[in-house]
């Protein structure tokens, strides 16, 4: 592999995973199902949710605005291991949010990934979350109201 395909599978990856972050805050959960393989899977064990291939992924994000009233997720450039069509890495994540059922907080975690390049380029082939610290502290803060146009 030449240093130039080095750099532009990891800059693909590094996308891919604003991507996802991008596709959850914007709730567009078919845009985010076509980010995984066919048969990637998304594993939140604090949830617990674990999620294989696009059309579950797709399903759960259709109910996500159910239990959910705001989220903000930001991803932290982490580690991206190349080996040939395959990769793994990290990334780090900072949320916060609250749901529907009133619990809120702050929480830092880590995406442990692996990728695969395919046609239609790089894909996640499987993504957990692991939270590493969670704050269930009430957010002094709130989304912003909009105003009456």
């Amino acid at each position: 592999m030449s240093d130039f395909q080095t750099i532009a599978d990891r800059v693909e990856i590094e996308a891919l995973r604003g991507e996802f972050t991008d596709a959850v805050m914007m709730r567009d959960y078919d845009r985010l199902a076509s980010l995984f393989t066919p048969d990637g899977a998304l594993r939140m064990p604090n949830i617990p949710a674990e999620l294989l291939g696009q059309e579950e992924i797709r399903s759960w994000g259709e109910r996500v605005p159910n239990f959910v009233d705001f989220l903000v997720q930001n991803t932290h450039p982490g580690t991206i291991a190349l080996d040939g069509d395959t990769a793994s890495g990290r990334a780090y994540m900072s949320e916060l949010g609250r749901t529907r059922d009133g619990r809120q907080g702050l929480n830092y975690a880590i995406y442990h990934d692996r990728y695969q390049r395919t046609g239609d380029g790089w894909r996640f082939t499987e993504r957990v979350y692991e939270v590493r610290y969670e704050d269930s502290t009430p957010l002094a803060g709130s989304p912003p109201r909009r105003a009456a146009r």
